[in-house]
């Protein structure tokens, strides 16, 4: 999913809070809303440390 949305993923390093949410909506979209958008959260932000 990272390697998908690239940009957003550069962006959110550089700090915009906006494209992290766009990750977010992007994962939990892939899971059909299925997915804990805490845990979501969580491990997005561990892979992008």
């Amino acid at each position: 999913m990272l390697a998908a949305n690239a940009k957003n993923v550069e962006e959110v390093k550089a700090g915009n809070a906006k494209a992290f949410n766009a990750l977010v909506g992007q994962a939990m979209k892939a899971t059909k809303g299925k997915a804990n958008p805490a845990q979501v959260n969580e491990l997005l932000k561990k892979k992008l440390a």
